[in-house]
């Protein structure tokens, strides 16, 4: 059976990966910062007859991410799923995203959001790439957001937020093409949509099932010829 390894596994849109990707009978290694707090996940876990593992794994914690993949060391991981992701402290939707607002950026908190959003899936990728490169489907997946698209932009503001995605998007590019070459793996790039979670907030457009459903379906559908590219979570192409 396949194996899925997703980042930011406790809550939101990585909760509901594990629970899709549950009842379509894959293996999961569901990762996060705290096992311990992650109530809900600790259930799913518990309820799948040994086919969730728990595995902390901080992808702003590069040894925590190192021990990881240690700990999972040949193991075969058929999909990467790098969920992982944060707006930064007090910047949830219906504040008004006050840390990223023109003349009154908090720069501590850019340094986060870079630092988990950007560098987390790259140290992450790094850390488990002999893991994708053994399974058999190799594939290599990041969450991003249509906000990051700069083709896409229509307003202002989210300074931080769509920098980070901005940044995200190249750095998946690159890696599409490194490492094709090298380990034939396919990398791409998932908008999923607008989603009611705590980071997209009550008045959003998706419900998590709704968007998480329709990534995997994305990801079902990832080749070599798709590879490289920023796709919504509908299975159309975004541009850059």
């Amino acid at each position: 059976m396949a194996t899925v390894l997703v980042t930011g596994a406790n809550r939101g849109l990585g909760l509901e990966f594990v629970r899709q990707y549950a009842a379509a009978g894959w293996d999961i290694i569901a990762c996060a910062r705290r096992p311990e707090a992650a109530t809900e996940l600790a259930a799913l876990a518990q309820a799948s007859g040994g086919r969730i593992a728990v595995e902390a794994l901080d992808v702003a914690d590069h040894a925590s991410v190192d021990a990881a993949a240690r700990r999972l060391d040949g193991r075969a991981i058929d999909v990467l799923l790098l969920n992982a992701g944060t707006m930064g402290g007090g910047s949830r939707a219906g504040t008004g995203y006050p840390t990223s607002r023109f003349g009154a950026v908090n720069y501590e908190d850019w340094d986060t959001i870079f630092r988990v959003n950007v560098a987390g899936p790259m140290k992450v990728t790094e850390a488990f790439v002999a893991h994708v490169a053994r399974s058999a489907q190799k594939k290599c997946v990041a969450i991003s957001s249509i906000v990051g698209s700069i083709a896409s932009i229509r307003s202002g503001g989210l300074y931080a937020y769509r920098g980070s995605k901005a940044a995200l998007n190249a750095v998946m590019k690159s890696l599409a093409i490194d490492l094709a070459r090298s380990h034939g793996i396919v990398v791409a790039t998932v908008h999923p949509g607008f989603v009611r979670t705590d980071m997209g907030g009550p008045r959003a457009d998706l419900d998590p099932p709704e968007s998480v459903a329709g990534v995997i379906r994305v990801i079902d559908g990832l080749d070599a010829s798709k590879a490289g590219r920023f796709w919504r979570y509908d299975g159309s192409e975004l541009p850059w």
